[in-house]
């Protein structure tokens, strides 16, 4: 643990008010429904969220990407924009607990291809860790005993994408800095989801503008106090704070969507985190084998 994780308390209050953040993105998301179509407010959101990069944009100006970086960039916000895309869609048409259970499955992605793509050992156990994710996903589809509908699916895919977005922004933030990564990702998805906008583009009302600005203003802090989190204290502590964010999907679901709470759901989105928590604590504790103990001269 580095002198700049020792704070646990701290590093669990963020990643608490963390999940409160994207808990406001995902309500005021159900909020809008499908009165605007998904690739349209997930365009809105993003142009809207530029606001906050426009301090950064002289800095960025003076950055100069290398062909590969660009090619990586450019990936990365295909893969990004097609999650965003597919988010908002499943958000309009199924639960949000099933939306946040089912978006545990991202860390698991990533997991896989980090072995798949980026050489990282896939222990044993890893292994088993895995397979009990899936485990979960199957509690939470339950297929052949409830309907699977394409919101479902959707989520599948943006868990998938989401995992192709981070995994090539842990490659790109070896060689550049986060500013640069999260403003770079800003500006490609915002491009990006410029296409799909445009041929299904509805007059938004200035209400609805209004709500997108605010799922801009709490994605951003979100994004902002779980880099804060992560900064106070180790993923082991951090991770699994975010199984409240299921609760309060959940009860506010039920409170203000009437949303019947489905038990098994909850059950399965508990597996998928156990899973992603298991995995973590092990990276962490190879981390600590791995780093020859410091000296006192």
């Amino acid at each position: 643990m580095t002198s700049t994780q020792n704070n646990p308390l701290r590093g669990a209050l963020f990643m608490a008010l963390t999940g409160l953040n994207f808990l406001a993105v995902t309500a005021i998301v159900k909020i809008i429904g499908a009165e605007l179509p998904a690739a349209e407010s997930a365009f809105i959101r993003y142009a809207l969220g530029l606001v906050f990069f426009i301090p950064m944009l002289r800095p960025l100006l003076a950055i100069r990407l290398t062909r590969t970086e660009w090619a990586l960039f450019s990936l990365r916000g295909l893969a990004h924009t097609l999650a965003v895309i597919l988010w908002f869609y499943a958000m309009a048409r199924i639960p949000m607990a099933d939306v946040t259970a089912m978006n545990y499955m991202t860390p698991i992605y990533i997991t896989l291809g980090a072995a798949l793509f980026l050489g990282e050992k896939l222990a044993f156990r890893r292994i088993l860790a895995v397979g009990m994710a899936f485990g979960g996903v199957l509690i939470i589809l339950r297929p052949g005993l409830r309907d699977i509908s394409d919101g479902h699916i959707a989520m599948l895919g943006t868990a998938f994408f989401f995992a192709v977005s981070y995994l090539i922004a842990k490659r790109m933030s070896n060689t550049l800095s986060p500013t640069v990564v999260v403003a770079m990702l800003s500006i490609t998805v915002t491009i990006g989801l410029a296409p799909f906008a445009a041929a299904v583009w509805v007059p938004p009302t200035l209400a609805q503008i209004g709500w997108l600005f605010l799922v801009a203003c709490f994605a951003t802090t979100a994004h902002y106090t779980m880099t804060l989190a992560f900064q106070a204290a180790p993923m082991t502590v951090t991770q699994p704070v975010t199984f409240l964010q299921l609760l309060w999907a959940t009860l506010v679901g039920a409170l203000f969507f009437a949303e019947p709470v489905d038990t098994w759901v909850v059950v399965g989105g508990l597996v998928i985190l156990a899973s992603v928590s298991f995995i973590t604590w092990r990276e962490a504790v190879l981390k600590r084998r791995a780093t020859p103990p410091q000296t006192i001269t």
